[in-house]
């Protein structure tokens, strides 16, 4: 069966060592916490710092690889790519950065899907070699370095019979997905992935060059941890382990139904949005309408195949779709419907968006339109279900606002040959963004928010859309951690001005 979709069609089948490297330019003095000294003006400022890790520049042979992000719209080359082995490669790079005046980017996936974990001319710090794993199964608390993709997540704590709240897509970086809320099949049963986060390590900023490691938890920068629970991609500081609370889970039922082509798809799109948010909490569902099928995708926690079919019954009787149960392991059934990168497009463009009533039969209406001139059978619009525990926030809160919607969904592009010289103009790129834009715009009346990890380019109040009222305190907690706006790119947060206590 063809591949579809970045979402994947999601299809019914169950380290270089650490080493210091020299820069030119720069003294081979660690800067090692504790070692800092007082500056002219009074702040503290630390020895020069060295490189470390397993360092990747222009000139070596594996830079293009290292360089290149997932989607392949956008291309950068950046001075330097440290790919961290530990923490303290992670506060020699921050601090090397600052006593350099280099840019910094952070990336753990390379999913970013406007290129924003990448930067010309300065330093990438890569942290996705970081990939301890310690499981307390009599705590129900799992310690994870913050670069493991969801995949590795998703296998490892299922051998346990556990689990948290991941995205569909395994090759996405975890800490990336959960910093920005995070939401997938298990949503509605254990709520946003965020909401299991009790605990993070983070490098922040320190005095006017230096950095240092904090503890972000319920007992200690508190305000900090609400923050990373749906704004911590790279706004605050870099984290390097996530603790999470983690829910037992022996098994699911995985439903596809799958019709083809889109004569059903008022009928389908109305009975799902009737359905999907409000039955059992237990079952988590996806949407996917593409320009000659559409896809429903349902995973059951602690589900038989009979009762999976009986909950979306509704949607399930209209027409004859091909249907198919599977039970299983959760994390075997995972990774039995992710699809190889290099099987997928390379370019792609995505436009999120939130639903709190259910779209009208315009809204409908535009949908089956743009679809049926996509321009390619990658072109989707997805859709994902709420309700259920994304209503509940954790203890503590968090920054992720959007607890109300419906659903949440987002129109999507995907356009070309993956290779080795990513950014190389597609004959296709102008019609698939006119594509993208043009289906939005359209759909402007019917939704409101977006999703900040799949940020919207263009939108002008982007602010309020990721974050809604939260944004005003977001800006007082990054002056608090990162008062010199050391961590900043296209739409991050910057700190506010009213003179808030540096760490």
């Amino acid at each position: 069966m063809h591949d579809f979709s970045r979402r994947v069609l999601l299809k019914a089948t169950a380290v270089a060592g650490a080493g210091a490297v020299g820069v030119p330019g720069v003294a081979a003095a660690a800067g090692a916490p504790g070692a800092a000294s007082k500056g002219p003006g009074g702040g503290v400022k630390c020895p020069p710092a060295e490189l470390t890790g397993r360092i990747v520049r222009p000139t070596d042979a594996g830079y293009t690889d290292a360089r290149l992000g997932w989607d392949q719209l956008f291309s950068h080359y950046p001075l330097v790519i440290v790919f961290a082995q530990n923490t303290q490669d992670v506060v020699n790079a921050l601090t090397w950065a600052r006593q350099n005046d280099v840019a910094v980017r952070v990336r753990s996936g390379r999913h970013a899907l406007e290129g924003w974990s990448n930067v010309d001319n300065g330093l990438v710090i890569d942290i996705s070699e970081l990939k301890s794993v310690d499981i307390d199964t009599d705590s129900g608390v799992a310690t994870v370095g913050a670069g493991l993709n969801q995949l590795e997540a998703v296998t490892t704590l299922a051998k346990q019979d556990l689990a948290v709240t991941t995205g569909t897509e395994g090759s996405v970086g975890l800490s990336g997905a959960t910093l920005g809320g995070g939401f997938g099949f298990l949503t509605r049963w254990l709520g946003m992935a965020c909401d299991s986060l009790v605990g993070a390590e983070i490098v922040v900023p320190s005095g006017d060059e230096c950095a240092k490691v904090i503890r972000a938890d319920r007992k200690k920068n508190e305000d900090l941890l609400w923050a990373l629970r749906g704004a911590g991609n790279g706004n605050f500081g870099i984290v390097t382990s996530l603790t999470y609370k983690v829910a037992p889970l022996k098994s699911v039922a995985y439903l596809q139904a799958t019709w083809q082509g889109t004569g059903d798809l008022a009928d389908i799109f109305e009975a799902y949005q009737r359905t999907a948010p409000f039955v059992d909490d237990r079952l988590g569902t996806q949407l996917e309408i593409h320009r000659n099928q559409i896809f429903l995708f349902g995973v059951l926690a602690e589900g038989t195949p009979e009762e999976a079919e009986q909950l979306l019954a509704p949607i399930l009787s209209i027409d004859s779709p091909d249907v198919s149960v599977q039970v299983g392991n959760w994390g075997d059934v995972y990774a039995g419907f992710q699809i190889p990168i290099e099987d997928e497009p390379a370019n792609w463009k995505f436009f999120s968006q939130f639903t709190r009533k259910p779209f009208p039969s315009e809204a409908i209406s535009v949908v089956s339109s743009f679809i049926q001139n996509a321009p390619t059978d990658d072109s989707n619009f997805f859709v994902q279900a709420f309700g259920g525990a994304v209503r509940k926030s954790p203890r503590g809160g968090t920054a992720f606002p959007h607890r109300d919607a419906l659903f949440y969904s987002e129109p999507g592009v995907g356009w070309g040959t993956r290779g080795d010289e990513p950014g190389v103009c597609d004959p296709l790129t102008p019609v698939a963004q006119t594509w993208i834009a043009e289906f939005s715009q359209a759909l402007r009346p019917y939704v409101n928010g977006a999703y900040v990890n799949v940020p919207n380019i263009g939108q002008q109040d982007w602010q309020t859309a990721y974050w809604a009222d939260n944004f005003d305190r977001l800006r007082k907690i990054k002056a608090q951690y990162d008062p010199h706006n050391v961590f900043q790119y296209e739409q991050s947060i910057p700190p506010a001005t009213s003179g808030h206590k540096r760490p």
